[in-house]
């Protein structure tokens, strides 16, 4: 069994059936509990983390229980550990750390994760803003700074990533944005 994290999502069509698979998945392996909680368009959002072979063994408890309620998932072995931050909304940027922005946009939750893990893994952006399925009717909101390079291959890499789910609502691009956009993660 490996030591290295891994990130687990369920998002679930049904409330009722998400307490479910988060009872089962608590009691499937040991791991820890980032999000559970109710998400726009009544759905029911789950996110945790551990060691790679007990969010596998949760991954797994969860599609068995969830069923047909299982409107998207997904397991990340070795995550990008700059989520965590960016996730949790405690990301503070320094000026010299602004630069161009990236803002990557999924119709799913669970999609902007794995955006976020190839964006971080792909190029030196700092990741400020993960935002899951929180007041975005359901959707999914990631924001990076950086250079323009590492921005342009960050989201690229990001758009690769959700290519084969269908998910991504926007990717883009500002070059030289004005400093207010920025103003409440300074």
């Amino acid at each position: 069994m490996s030591n290295k994290i891994a990130v687990g999502a369920i998002e679930l069509s049904s409330v009722g059936v998400g307490y479910q698979v988060q009872d089962a998945l608590m009691k499937a392996a040991t791991t820890t509990l980032l999000i559970a909680r109710t998400v726009c368009s009544g759905k029911y959002l789950l996110v945790y983390s551990g060691k790679i072979a007990d969010v596998e063994e949760a991954t797994a408890v969860a599609l068995k229980v969830g069923g047909i309620s299982v409107i998207d998932h997904l397991t990340v072995a070795n995550v990008c550990q700059a989520i965590f931050p960016a996730m949790a909304q405690s990301v503070v940027l320094s000026p010299e750390e602004i630069g161009a922005l990236g803002v990557v946009e999924t119709f799913s939750a669970t999609s902007a994760l794995i955006a976020a893990d190839f964006a971080g893994k792909a190029a030196n952006v700092v990741l400020f803003r993960l935002s899951l399925a929180m007041a975005l009717g359901g959707k999914g909101l990631l924001m990076l700074t950086g250079s323009q390079a590492d921005v342009e291959t960050a989201v690229e890499a990001a758009k690769n990533a959700l290519k084969d789910r269908g998910t991504l609502a926007s990717a883009v691009v500002v070059s030289r944005p004005e400093r207010e956009i920025f103003n409440e993660y300074l």
